[in-house]
């Protein structure tokens, strides 16, 4: 989830990461991901619907919010769980399992994962809602992998534990000027040097599945079990069909997850053929619109890794060739999410 609408002054002695924190005590982000039901029934539905796994067992909240997802586990019969939060609203989710009732099972520690020293060795099960934009956007997963490997027992478990990373092409042209080719002429001045820079900048934003013209390659799988932090840096290859005579104004990335561990797995999608969720899809738009023709193959790779300067950004490349009836195109284009 990204940070926004922030009204925290700004502070010369907070960094990049400070701020990142920071943005998560404001009630208005939390206020969005709870009312997002795709998000918050699917963990409900993985977690009550596994008291078997919970039962009497210890749990780890990581990046624990207003508490929601401990306060499931304890509901699912865990006979302890821990939530771990940087951000100040820990505080008032402490007086949320107060007013629960759900204090003797409940113990909240502010803190970064990193740092925090639990009251126990290990952990049955980690719990986590760490997905970003385009997924990995803000690396919270990192953390998960380091609450993995150092408090996991052998045989635990991670709720949810498989991701999917999809790609398409969607024809978007009434929206790529409004949004785009508006910097060709601003009331009658040339601002292409503003046009450059948005072209890099990847939107985050719902798209109408009907704009879809490809089939969608998934790109990358990712067990939360077994990842290591380097496999979060790749470079991948894609392919995608065109499945009509069309347009192609960017590529479409979105993400899918599962809660394997369940009797029986519970899934979701951000993609657009789904339900509305907070994280909508990820939107890149080509320098130049495509025409298409059916079974014309659009293929390429695409790179993704943390910022240097800011890990908690991203610096995706997308190579792409499309194979046309007309001829061949090539284009490598490259985004920062921030």
């Amino acid at each position: 989830m990204q940070p926004e609408n922030s009204t925290t002054a700004a502070d010369p002695s907070m960094s990049s990461k400070d701020y990142y924190f920071d943005s998560y005590a404001h009630f208005g982000i939390h206020e969005e991901m709870l009312k997002d039901e795709v998000r918050t029934l699917s963990y409900r539905d993985a977690i009550m619907q596994s008291k078997h796994l919970f039962r009497d067992k210890v749990v780890l909240d990581v990046g624990c919010g207003t508490g929601i997802l401990s306060m499931f586990a304890a509901q699912a019969g865990a006979k302890l769980v821990i939530g771990v939060d940087m951000s100040n609203i820990i505080d008032k989710a402490k007086r949320i399992v107060v007013d629960n009732q759900l204090s003797d099972k409940v113990v909240l520690l502010k803190g970064k994962m990193e740092e925090v020293e639990l009251p126990v060795d290990k952990v049955d099960i980690i719990i986590s809602e760490w997905m970003g934009y385009f997924l990995l956007y803000e690396s919270m997963l990192d953390t998960v992998l380091v609450a993995r490997d150092k408090y996991l027992k052998p045989d635990g478990l991670i709720f949810p534990d498989q991701a999917t990373m999809h790609i398409a092409a969607i024809e978007d042209g009434e929206y790529r000027r409004e949004k785009i080719d508006f910097w060709d002429d601003v009331y009658g001045f040339n601002m292409q040097a503003i046009k450059e820079v948005a072209l890099t900048e990847p939107l985050v934003d719902t798209v109408d599945a009907q704009a879809i013209n490809t089939t969608d390659c998934v790109f990358k799988k990712i067990d939360i079990l077994t990842v290591k932090k380097e496999d979060l840096t790749f470079t991948v290859p894609f392919e995608i069909t065109c499945t009509r005579r069309d347009y192609v104004h960017a590529l479409l990335v979105w993400f899918d997850i599962e809660f394997s561990a369940c009797h029986k797995p519970i899934r979701f999608t951000t993609g657009p053929r789904g339900k509305y969720t907070h994280w909508k899809q990820t939107v890149f738009y080509v320098p130049d619109e495509m025409a298409v023709d059916q079974d014309d193959v659009i293929s390429g790779t695409i790179t993704s890794k943390p910022n240097e300067k800011n890990p908690r950004d991203l610096d995706i490349s997308i190579a792409y060739e499309h194979d046309g009836q007309n001829g061949v195109t090539t284009a490598a284009l490259e985004y920062h999410m921030c």
